[in-house]
């Protein structure tokens, strides 16, 4: 009986596309919610510490050291061997080639070793599907995707069908955050570090610029942003001879108001674009985690009247969980497996679009 139809289905998921290391064993039964059964993650933060960023070279070499053991853990943890899988589903695209190969090539020995049917998923896929795994949402719906290395609004239509609105033409928020905790002396990851200075800051003192606020549709820049905070914190340098803990904290609050005006405006414009009888707006993504950002995006949806999601935190940041379900989801919609899927740093979702411009240190954008 093909894997597309609806038997039940046990999924090994794994991903690797950035800088933590995963696997995670979900379950689906037809009819029911999708049950993960575990999921395990080893990040590398330690790793890359000093250097104020994810190096590739070193994510590449901690994955493949580590993926087999966060596949054992996931097994181990599941209380299931081997042979009670259905199928496996891998992240193989897009992100940091490196850690991008070392998931598909664990995956294909373990397909090769086992007989079991492989697919391969796409990451920004794995984040856009999470709302139906862990709200069993209907489609069509809208999708802000915000993380370290992407930022775009998607209309998911299906597993397999996606309409990009719109996205940041240079860096992502997540990178934007990680780049302003660097200049204001704060730890990476940036994004906590720069929301935990921000509680005790005022988000006014600094006019910080909204860029592309003034332009029609839902096109972001962050790059901008970043660079006025560089500004403005030289100038705090320049007249006290060094950064004052009040004026950090004021920066990174200013900073952290002018991303979620952006992404609050470019949302509403994006809920526009969205029909139906239950209009669903979800965000998901490591940025999505701030919970700034997140009541801001929850008073636009309500004020659009439309239903606000947000997965769990643990299900923002990269997971194996999600690439489980998105391979589930594409089994069920017919696609079918395959050993001869490879490594891509990109992979938009949206074939039609016109790729956006742009790079980012945490992945290529799509």
């Amino acid at each position: 009986m093909p894997l597309s139809s609806t038997t039940p289905l046990i999924v090994l998921g794994i991903e690797s596309s950035c800088d933590d290391t995963a696997a995670a064993v979900l379950r689906h039964l037809p009819g029911a919610p999708p049950e993960i059964l575990s999921s395990v993650v080893l990040g590398q933060q330690e790793l890359h510490a000093g250097f104020g960023g994810v190096v590739p070279e070193i994510a590449a070499r901690a994955h493949a050291e580590k993926l087999d053991l966060v596949v054992e853990a996931a097994l181990e943890q599941a209380g299931l061997e081997m042979e009670a899988l259905d199928a496996l589903a891998v992240t193989s695209g897009p992100g940091l080639i490196g850690g991008v190969l070392s998931g598909v090539m664990l995956a294909k020995g373990i397909a090769a070793a086992t007989g079991l049917p492989l697919i391969g998923v796409n990451h920004l896929a794995g984040h856009a599907l999470t709302p139906r795994l862990t709200d069993g949402i209907g489609f069509p719906y809208l999708m802000l995707l915000v993380s370290g290395g992407h930022c775009q609004f998607l209309l998911v239509h299906g597993a397999e069908h996606f309409t990009r609105l719109g996205g940041t033409i240079d860096d992502a928020p997540g990178e934007a955050f990680d780049k302003v905790a660097k200049l204001l002396g704060l730890p990476q990851p940036g994004g906590p570090s720069v929301e935990a200075e921000a509680r005790a800051g005022d988000p006014a003192r600094f006019a910080l610029p909204r860029p592309l606020a003034d332009r029609p549709g839902c096109d972001m820049s962050f790059s901008g942003l970043k660079t006025a905070v560089l500004r403005a914190r030289d100038q705090m340098l320049a007249a006290h001879g060094g950064l004052r803990r009040a004026d950090r904290a004021d920066l990174c609050a200013s900073f952290q108001a002018a991303v979620a005006d952006l992404l609050g405006l470019k949302s509403a414009r994006a809920l526009e674009l969205l029909e139906g009888e239950e209009r669903i707006f979800a965000v998901a993504g490591g940025v999505a985690a701030n919970a700034v950002l997140r009541a801001r995006l929850q008073d636009v949806a309500q004020a659009a009247g439309a239903r606000f999601l947000a997965p769990p935190l643990t299900l923002c940041t990269d997971n194996a969980a999600m690439i489980a379900w998105a391979g589930v989801e594409r089994l069920r919609a017919g696609v079918s497996p395959g050993t001869d899927l490879t490594a891509r740093p990109r992979w938009p979702l949206d074939s039609e679009a016109a790729p956006m411009l742009g790079a980012g240190k945490k992945g290529a954008k799509a």
